[in-house]
């Protein structure tokens, strides 16, 4: 074959997110966009905060000059300072701008920071429901994933299991809190859980385990609760994230990679991360969007919308025969299918031109995702479908 071989059997593997995407782009042709229910893709819906909109204006001007220029592949000091200003704050931890790296989204983030601590055969645990993304992220630098299975009465960490896949081969844990796809947020306590047990661990085999927080919800939670920083929790802590939710950024590619300072050799750590920015062909992040989002960092997406949306889709799928987890944050909820076969369920609901993702893409076979960043009218107008989705049950 003249293509890659791995990539080519990859795509076989490719995310059911965009493929159900893809398959409403298709259905609104057909029968419009009012009448399909495109739950598919967590792509925000309202627009950036109006303090983005005013930076953005502010920079492409031309009033200030050198903004579109080159500069360090760990980005411009002063945006970097502000990000460790604010991390400080919530941490305790001291933190300044030669801890975080500028990167291009969470997912470049991603495959930074795997670039740079990762060898050969090395392992990388995971907490299933998990973005399926990551078995790419983890592969393409040499490494291995090890899925911990969920506890689907809660979709909490399960602190059992994580203890006995920990090996000598362990490199890492990605966290992800608020959870994709349950909308879960881990609590202090269970982070605490997991601190102990890592440490132990790492005392057993003699070892370091870094610990990933992918984070790009943290700013999107309900109810009153806060999220933990975890900094605070892991010594070993890093921090990936980015400013596609928080700021409704997404297609802009922006965020930022931040490393705790208790972090043996963690000079050494974010020197690599620069290093890695540019060698994996990222260079810097969008010097543009690093600006605007330096100017408008404080600023916030509107968190009682989502929550309103989560509020009414919760308690009228509930009302009519599903069971759900109630999220605590992100735009997902994360029902149980009607039927043991996720794929199928998620098939019979395309004849009711409701677009959802199979658990199976999550390592979650007989749950599906909605994804609710979408307006309150497909919100409303939906439930009619979903009830006559759940007729043929």
């Amino acid at each position: 074959m003249v293509f890659s071989e791995k990539i080519v059997s990859n795509l076989q593997k490719s995310s059911w997110i965009r493929a159900m995407f893809e398959e409403g782009t298709k259905l609104a042709k057909i029968h419009g966009a009012d009448k399909v229910y495109d739950f598919s893709l967590g792509n925000p819906f309202d627009e950036p905060p109006q303090e983005v909109m005013e930076a953005m204006q502010k920079y492409v001007s031309g009033e200030i000059k050198g903004v579109h220029r080159y500069m360090s592949n760990a980005g411009y000091p002063e945006v970097r300072a502000k990000i460790a200003q604010s991390l400080q704050r919530e941490s305790g931890i001291e933190l300044s701008a030669e801890n975080v790296v500028m990167t291009v989204g969470a997912a470049g983030g991603l495959n930074v920071v795997l670039k740079s601590i990762l060898n050969p055969g090395e392992e990388v645990l995971t907490f299933a429901p998990y973005f399926m993304e990551y078995n790419f992220y983890v592969d393409n630098h040499g490494g291995k994933v090890v899925i911990i299975p969920p506890d689907t009465s809660t979709f909490e960490p399960d602190l059992n299991a994580l203890e006995k896949l920990i090996t000598a081969q362990t490199k890492a844990l990605i966290i992800n809190t608020p959870n994709n796809p349950t909308g879960v947020v881990y609590s202090a306590k269970i982070l605490n859980n997991i601190a102990e047990i890592l440490k132990s661990k790492e005392k057993e085999y003699g070892t370091s385990i870094y610990v990933l927080s992918d984070q790009p919800y943290a700013e999107i939670i309900f109810d009153n609760l806060t999220m933990p920083n975890l900094l605070s929790i892991f010594d070993n802590g890093i921090i990936i994230n980015s400013f596609s939710k928080s700021l409704g950024l997404a297609g802009e590619r922006i965020g930022y990679i931040a490393v705790s300072n208790k972090i043996k050799d963690a000079e050494i750590l974010v020197n690599a991360l620069a290093f890695c920015n540019r060698t994996l062909g990222f260079v810097n992040a969008p010097g543009l969007f690093q600006k605007v989002v330096g100017d408008a960092f404080e600023a916030k997406v509107n968190i009682e919308d989502y929550q309103a949306k989560r509020d009414y889709l919760y308690k009228n799928l509930t009302r009519i025969g599903f069971e759900c987890v109630r999220p605590q944050g992100a735009f997902y909820l994360f029902p149980k299918a009607l039927i043991a076969d996720d794929v199928e369920f998620v098939k019979k609901a395309v004849k009711h031109n409701i677009l959802l993702v199979p658990g199976t893409g999550f390592y979650c076979p007989g749950y599906f995702r909605i994804s609710y960043c979408v307006s309150m009218k497909t919100i409303v107008d939906s439930i009619p479908a979903f009830e006559k989705l759940v007729r043929e049950f």
